[in-house]
This record gives structure tokens, C-alpha cells and sequence, in this order.
């Protein structure tokens, strides 16, 4: 089938007459786009595929209009676009997904640390935990896709600096690192003590794929460790870790 055959379907099946053709093909375009990836596409990819001259911004914000009221709704998570089941309807479906292997209480206050004051490194994890880190137990996060090896910090012993993924953005649903929530929030939730300390602040947290000052490159060797996947724990590993990298 031509473009011009495909535009012209699209215009007949899009119920607003108004729409132009071209208009109509991009919000096809769009919605299988996003139905087909299994993860979610950037702006410039989506763009990339549309009709030259079509609005990517007011297609989008059309797309999710549509889709507010469905069983999928269209959100924008880590800078993406993505397709995800509606919030009202996941307890239903949870019952369908394989039950997934939950975290220890080490690794939940590892990656919260890693979250709120990356890049850090193992030992400035130790500091703020007031315990030894596990070496497993940061296996683990790198095993879960949402935590990585971002470089070597310039002191001694150059120990291995962390940082947060794409992929803990896109399975927490933020949009952006600084949408994790900040002192105020926490006291509502309960999270903390409403009685805090005076003078107590949850740092501002920054996920930039730029490397610091005081940071240097990761090796070639560590930084194709750190994409390979990890071989399966034997018997007797703690956290059920894979023999993995981490400093």
C-alpha cells in the first residue's frame, strides 16, 4: 500500500473529520510505534518517523487524551514514552505476573543511598548506612538493571562509583531522578519521622550521564563486565548474588 493510500485510510478511520490526513497518520504512526517497543522511545525517535512538518508535542498530548480513559494509558517515564496498563486496573493483573524477588532491607537502603547522593561510592554508602556494605548486596542492584558502574573516583584506591539507570526510572515511574520525593513527602508517607532533627535535608538528587570532576572513566574491561549478564548464584551466595564486579 502507497503512503498516500495510508494517509487516506487514516483519515477515514479517525472519528474527527476535522483531522487532517496527515494528522490522522501521525497519531497512527504514533500509537504503533508505541504498542510495538517493548521499552520506551525517546522524542527524537518518535519524530523521526513521522510525516515531515507533524506537531510531535500536540500529537502526543492528543494520543494521551485519548488513552486517559482506557485500560492502557500513555505516560512519559525517564524523558520517554511508553505505553502502561492503567493504575486502577494493575491489582488485577498482578495476580498474572510472576511474583517478583524482593529485595532485602541491605539492598532497599543501598539503592535509596545510591538514588539520593550518586554518584557514590561503596564506602560513602558504609558512611551513611552507619554498616559494612554487603559486596552482594550491590551485586544485586547491579543484577536488577537499576543501578550501574559510572567511573572511578579520583582518591585512593580508586573505588568504583554508583549511579542510577534508565531502567529504575522506568520501573518507579518517574519521569526524571528529581521527581523522587523530598523531605516534606517522606514525613507525609511515613517514611521517616515526622520528629526529625532540625537542620535535617534529603539531598537533591542528579542522575547526569556526565561524568565529575572528581570521576574518571571506567576501564574497558569493567565497563563490558558491568553490560554482560550475570551468571546464575550458587549455592550459599548471600543476597542470592551473582559473582559480579562491584568494588
Amino acid at each position: 500500500m502507497s503512503a498516500d493510500a495510508v494517509r487516506s485510510e487514516a483519515f477515514r478511520a479517525h472519528p474527527d473529520p476535522s483531522v487532517t490526513p496527515d494528522r490522522a497518520l501521525g497519531l497512527r504512526l504514533l500509537e504503533a510505534m508505541l504498542f510495538a517497543s517493548d521499552e520506551p522511545l525517546d522524542e527524537e525517535t518518535l519524530a523521526a518517523r513521522l510525516p515531515e512538518g507533524s506537531d510531535l508535542s500536540s500529537l502526543l498530548a492528543e494520543l494521551s487524551s485519548d488513552y486517559a480513559v482506557r485500560g492502557v494509558n500513555l505516560v512519559r517515564v525517564a524523558g520517554c514514552w511508553t505505553m502502561r496498563t492503567a493504575p486502577d486496573l494493575g491489582f488485577l493483573l498482578a495476580r498474572d505476573k510472576p511474583e517478583p524477588r524482593r529485595l532485602s532491607r541491605a539492598a532497599l537502603e543501598t539503592l535509596a543511598i545510591i538514588a539520593y547522593h550518586q554518584p557514590v561510592t561503596r564506602a560513602e554508602i558504609e558512611e551513611i548506612r552507619g554498616v559494612s556494605a554487603n559486596k552482594g548486596t550491590l551485586d544485586v542492584l547491579l543484577e536488577t538493571g537499576w543501578v550501574r558502574m559510572r567511573g572511578r573516583r579520583r582518591s585512593p584506591g580508586r573505588p568504583i562509583t554508583y549511579g542510577t539507570t534508565l531502567g529504575f526510572l522506568s520501573h518507579f515511574g518517574l519521569e526524571a531522578i528529581q521527581d523522587l520525593p523530598g523531605i516534606e513527602e517522606l514525613k507525609g508517607t511515613g517514611l521517616i519521622d515526622a520528629r526529625v532533627p532540625a537542620g535535617l535535608t534529603v539531598p537533591l538528587p542528579s542522575d547526569e550521564e556526565t561524568l565529575r570532576d572528581d570521576e574518571d572513566p571506567l576501564e574497558p574491561d569493567l565497563v563490558d563486565l558491568a553490560l554482560a549478564p550475570y551468571p546464575e548464584p550458587e549455592d550459599g551466595d548471600e543476597e542470592g548474588a551473582p559473582h559480579g564486579a562491584a568494588d
